[in-house]
């Protein structure tokens, strides 16, 4: 009969706690995100997948990219052995230094995807990479076509990996979102992936099983998908479009 395997899957990284004695309050992000960033802030990481909603400036990124720090990623994106010529990693070490990772095991495979940068990712692929991975130059291609491919290509969970997301709906259709998250199943099952992304998408955010966690500016708090504001303004707009439309460029 064989033994139940013993192998660690994900979540590796199981928390994050802030260490007051190194929080410089006098810099960014703490004089940004003074009412997140307290004293007794943590996190807590249970499910394979993450996904980080709230508006834009509620310090989503700010704490992903602290994240990709800890694990060994540049701020700029890719992963670890990225060395990009176009963005400089000059994501403050500020928050990263006052921050205390637990892991179980400590793992530093995977990939940073930043969509906001990832055109100088591309670029670094093309110009430095083996472009062979992904069936030629990645130029030649559309935005979508090329996140796509390296979500196929460079996203390989054969061993613990981390990989940290921020809008990666930011060139993809619906269709392409579903597509991703097809692959993002795959992942969570190879039991390697550690899962964590920044959405505004509500096709994303309905990823079975994600552990939803709400960022209001002033803390985080699990939330429920149909509680989540995006979700309901969308739901809104599409069940009377008209209606919506009306209220909002009424005088």
């Amino acid at each position: 009969m064989r033994k139940p395997s013993t192998a660690l899957k994900a979540p590796f990284l199981k928390r994050v706690s802030l260490l007051p004695e190194k929080a410089e309050r006098n810099k960014f992000p703490f004089t940004r995100f003074a009412d997140l960033l307290t004293d007794d802030f943590f996190m807590e990481f249970t499910h394979p997948v993450t996904i980080f909603v709230g508006e834009n400036g509620s310090g989503k990124s700010t704490i992903l990219q602290a994240l990709a720090k800890l694990a060994g990623f540049a701020a700029g994106g890719g992963d670890a052995w990225f060395q990009l010529h176009y963005t400089a990693d000059t994501t403050d070490t500020t928050l990263v230094q006052a921050l205390r990772p637990a892991w179980l095991p400590k793992v530093s495979n995977g990939f940073f995807f930043r969509s906001d940068t990832f055109a100088d990712v591309a670029r670094y692929i093309d110009d430095e990479g083996n472009q062979a991975i992904h069936g030629g130059p990645l130029w030649e291609r559309s935005h979508g076509e090329i996140f796509m491919s390296v979500f196929n290509d460079r996203f390989a969970p054969t061993k613990r990996c981390m990989y940290l997301m921020d809008e990666p709906e930011n060139a993809l259709s619906p269709m392409r979102q579903f597509e991703l998250m097809r692959l993002m199943r795959d992942w969570e099952m190879s039991g390697n992936a550690q899962m964590i992304m920044a959405t505004h998408s509500p096709i994303l955010m309905s990823y079975p099983g994600a552990d939803l966690r709400y960022f209001s500016g002033t803390g985080i708090e699990p939330i429920s998908y149909d509680e989540i504001e995006h979700v309901q303004i969308t739901r809104a707009f599409l069940n009377n479009p008209a209606r919506v439309l009306d209220e909002l460029f009424r005088d």
